[in-house]
């Protein structure tokens, strides 16, 4: 299976009304998790690369490539995507390396920067290809930049896509990032609103901070890109340090990231499987 374009996986989402997963990958262990749990469940998947893990590698080439090699394999269609650029010159990096999609985020922006700076990496990206996804009106959680009660205007979501021209517009609707309670509460009614005026796909980001139910309820009411990195940090991390604490004496790292990794897979496939569902 060749690496697929987001537009055209986001787009069979939306006509099945189900959900998307989309899930980040922070080393190599993580990127092999998410595509075996998404073999395991047997729907396409997003692998995100964000800016934040970007600058924990030190580069964008070496973790891009693996996951592109990796999605390249993929027994289901699998995009690769960075999310949360905040850097043009970061963006233009990512497609020459191959990536399927890019996530500009020009949220902290003044409105009419935004849609400018927006525009001009949707024009880039589509003239190689490239699908592009942004954010307006700021989601939580970000270091203290992002206001954890903003709202996205429906009346503004409709014209910055008209501006912008983008494949995929994240809303802020009542999501945080980083969040380690699955206690988040959405404003159901206002998702409903922009996605009845907006022709785009909807992405919720932060989705680790909302709980099963609610993300089904969701999905129901009108969001489709379901972003998920911190769960499944969780996830990954429960497992190594019940692996570490059950074998203390151990230093073979291949004996725990390797569980941790299983663990991930499962979890993927779970979450994969749950966004099937179109109603709670």
């Amino acid at each position: 299976m060749t690496r697929a374009r987001l537009v055209d996986v986001l787009q069979a989402a939306v006509e099945a009304g189900c959900g998307l997963g989309a899930f980040n990958v922070f080393s190599l262990e993580h990127a092999e998790a998410i595509v075996a749990g998404a073999e395991q469940a047997g729907t396409p998947v997003v692998l995100q690369l964000s800016q934040n893990a970007v600058r924990y590698h030190g580069s964008l080439r070496p973790i891009a490539l693996a996951t592109l090699a990796l999605a390249e394999t993929a027994a289901v269609p699998a995009v690769v995507h960075l999310d949360h650029a905040t850097d043009v010159a970061l963006v233009h990096e990512a497609l020459a390396l191959g990536v399927g999609s890019v996530m500009f985020d020009g949220s902290a922006l003044p409105y009419a920067d935004n849609v400018a700076a927006t525009a001009e990496v949707v024009a880039h990206g589509h003239a190689h290809g490239v699908d592009v996804e942004a954010e307006l009106g700021e989601v939580g959680g970000k270091d203290g930049v992002h206001a954890p009660g903003a709202r996205t205007r429906p009346d503004e979501a409709v014209a910055f896509v008209a501006a912008t021209g983008v494949d995929a517009l994240a809303v802020a609707v009542g999501s945080s990032h980083a969040m380690t309670e699955r206690s988040a509460r959405l404003d159901l009614e206002l998702i409903k609103e922009i996605r009845a005026v907006v022709g785009v796909p909807l992405v919720l980001h932060g989705s680790s901070g909302v709980d099963d139910h609610e993300i089904l309820r969701a999905v129901a009411a009108g969001m489709t890109k379901i972003n998920i990195a911190t769960h499944l940090n969780h996830v990954f991390t429960d497992e190594v340090r019940a692996v570490l604490a059950d074998r203390p004496g151990l230093v073979d790292s291949r004996k725990y990231l390797g569980p941790a990794r299983e663990a991930m897979a499962a979890e993927v496939a779970r979450l994969l499987r749950l966004l099937l569902t179109s109603h709670p």
